[in-house]
């Protein structure tokens, strides 16, 4: 490998953003954070949405940080953000509203309006999604269904990071790995699937083509340029979507391994060669979503810290200002306690009031209630590190073989509590890091598509190579065959 290659990556989690800077030399891949902004969704009106806008201004900041710090020879630039959400497009190409919020409360009661033209088990063998009311198809439906009039005016959708990638060059193009979370696409043919968006009522001509990871997708606009002052640097679809980006991130040899890209959700699963469209992974709500080198990620969403950021928010509310570093050693002061709660109960959905409605799934399901925040704390990370457990017993179920290793990436892991329960809990070993597995996953989908990195492989042995990691061994895993009884017993 020659000449150092600089690149810019801005990930978009649900709560914050970040610019960072990856410098790749001899092998080796160093980060550095250039800008870091909040991401908070708006409630108008009753409605969640996204500051589409700020965010675009924050990606701006972000570029002209790079420049002015003295980097202006950045070879790329490549944006990942969460999925299944979207902005649409007027015929003069203007953004039409504030994009909705994946929580918002429009899709209640839209799966079972869906299911009664399309059959579930049908809508999942077309699309091998898990079935979710936050999906772009439900999302989509509810538009239809309510008369929406930024639906009539629609005439270009694209997906978040699309979008963004739209507002820096001016090109209207889908990623592939962010088209898979819409429960549109065709995991076979990798295309949209026109069966379902015409059953749906849903206009075929507002979707754009659909590009693999890597694809140069065009460099800055010439407005971009004159407004920031810089060079018309070319704008990479890496892996639009976070999780894709975070997995292309995991320190892995060999194929035998799940992973948990872990933070506001825990995405779990594996990676394998075609989707995995039968009975049981359709009985366990396992999805296929497009990854990097034409892999699937098989995979399950299961609601991750989200549920500790919601308790931290409520206590910043009452006045407690708790950092997480202080819950996690509250919660380690508690010890076990004898109750769980289910992270994808619809309970936990919206925002609001977590600590409280932990308590009250734990006193509905005949359980202690926990008290303290650190009984709250330690409730979610043992019943996350048992969701995991069986999260992993079922992909093995479907798969027909063991994972003895569970790679774990992203901020979540900052949690070292959470890391260690479920090395204790699963009862398997526990490979820890990189903590900015989606930056870093960027990052190297980048230089794979600039021809500075040759494929996956190569990739996962720079990550291993750049960056530390931390292991867990399982302790005492029997210890936890009885709670995890009792766990899947209160799930409702």
């Amino acid at each position: 490998m020659e000449d150092a290659v600089k690149m810019l990556a801005f990930d978009f989690g649900a709560s914050s953003g970040r610019a960072m800077l990856g410098t790749l030399r001899k092998g080796h891949l160093e980060i550095r954070e250039i800008h870091r902004f909040s991401n908070d969704a708006v409630n108008v009106s009753g409605n969640l949405h996204w500051d589409t806008l700020r965010l675009l201004y924050e990606i701006k900041q972000g570029i002209l940080k790079c420049v002015n710090g003295g980097d202006s020879d950045i070879a790329s630039i490549a944006i990942d953000t969460w999925g299944v959400d979207f902005g649409l497009l007027d015929e003069r190409g203007e953004l039409i509203g504030n994009p909705y919020h994946y929580r918002d409360k429009r899709t209640l009661g839209m799966m079972e309006k869906v299911f009664e033209i399309i059959p579930k088990e049908q809508l999942y063998m077309k699309t091998g999604i898990q079935l979710m009311e936050l999906n772009t198809v439900f999302q989509l439906f509810s538009m239809i269904h309510g008369g929406s009039a930024q639906m009539q005016q629609a005439k270009t959708l694209l997906l978040t990071p699309d979008l963004f990638n739209y507002f820096l060059t001016g090109v209207k193009a889908t990623e592939y790995s962010i088209a898979s979370t819409t429960q549109l696409l065709d995991p076979l043919k990798k295309q949209w699937c026109g069966e379902i968006i015409q059953k749906l009522g849903i206009p075929r001509d507002i979707f754009t083509d659909i590009v693999m990871p890597g694809t140069v997708i065009g460099n800055l606009s010439a407005e971009i340029c004159d407004e920031l002052g810089v060079k018309p640097i070319p704008v990479i679809a890496a892996a639009g979507h976070d999780t894709q980006a975070a997995v292309a991130s995991v320190p892995a040899c060999g194929e035998d391994f799940a992973y948990i890209s872990c933070g506001t959700w825990s995405l779990m699963g594996v990676e394998t060669d075609s989707p995995i469209l039968n009975d049981k992974s359709f009985s366990m709500s396992f999805t296929n979503e497009g990854g990097i080198d034409n892999k699937i990620t098989f995979l399950k969403n299961i609601m991750g810290l989200w549920l500790i950021q919601e308790c931290k928010r409520q206590w910043d509310r009452e006045g407690k200002n708790l950092g997480f570093a202080a819950m996690e050693s509250m919660a380690r002061e508690a010890g076990p306690v004898s109750c769980f709660i289910d992270p994808d109960d619809r309970l936990f959905v919206s925002p609001g009031n977590m600590p409280e409605r932990i308590k009250r799934y734990c006193c509905d399901t005949g359980q202690y209630v926990p008290q303290s925040v650190g009984e709250v704390v330690m409730c979610i990370c043992q019943s996350l590190a048992l969701k995991y457990r069986m999260t992993v017993e079922s992909l093995e179920d479907v798969l027909g073989r063991k994972l003895p290793v569970i790679h774990m990436v992203g901020g979540g892991i900052k949690d070292k509590l959470l890391c260690s329960l479920t090395a204790d809990v699963t009862g398997r070993e526990v490979i820890a890091g990189p903590v900015e597995a989606t930056s870093v996953g960027n990052l190297v989908i980048q230089a794979m598509a600039l021809g500075k990195v040759k494929n996956l492989k190569e990739a996962r042995r720079i990550v291993g190579a750049s960056f530390p990691t931390e292991v867990f061994k399982p302790r005492d895993s029997q210890m936890w065959d009885r709670p995890y009884e009792a766990f899947k017993n209160i799930i409702r």
